[in-house]
């Protein structure tokens, strides 16, 4: 197997653990605040800093592929759809989020819902992503 645009161990760990608890820790926080699931336990402030602050995490993430994983990711022409998509949506989450503490309060119901909305789809490409290698080496033997 190529290992063009593998990421070293250390770093697929950082990158799966920084976008999983984000988008778990937006998750529960979308379940209790959103949806009123629990709100006392799961829509409270605790929750959404922890998820700002896995948003931190999860930008770092992403800023230690870009320099390398996605070029050779680009190149090698696999999990183009998939790669991009991600690109595209977490660059729409971090702009959805600034706006969310720093926006006008005009837009602030439409920059919630975009933000979830855009956090769920993100969530569920990130995981195909992430684990369609498993799938797709059992084909390749």
């Amino acid at each position: 197997m190529s290992r063009l645009g593998k990421m070293p161990n250390w770093q697929r760990t950082f990158v799966i653990l920084g976008m999983m608890i984000c988008s778990i820790t937006g998750l529960i926080y979308l379940l209790g605040h959103q949806f009123q699931i629990q709100r006392a336990a799961l829509g409270t402030h605790s929750i959404l800093a922890a998820h700002g602050i896995a948003a931190m995490l999860a930008t770092l993430a992403l800023g230690s592929v870009l320099p390398f994983h996605i070029k050779a990711g680009y190149k090698s022409q696999k999990k183009r759809w998939s790669g991009f998509s991600q690109l595209s949506l977490l660059t729409l989450l971090l702009v959805t989020g600034a706006l969310l503490y720093y926006g006008p309060e005009e837009i602030r119901d439409i920059t919630v819902d975009t933000h979830w909305m855009t956090g769920l789809l993100f969530f569920v490409i990130f995981l195909l992503h992430a684990f369609q290698k498993i799938r797709g080496s059992s084909h390749s033997k």
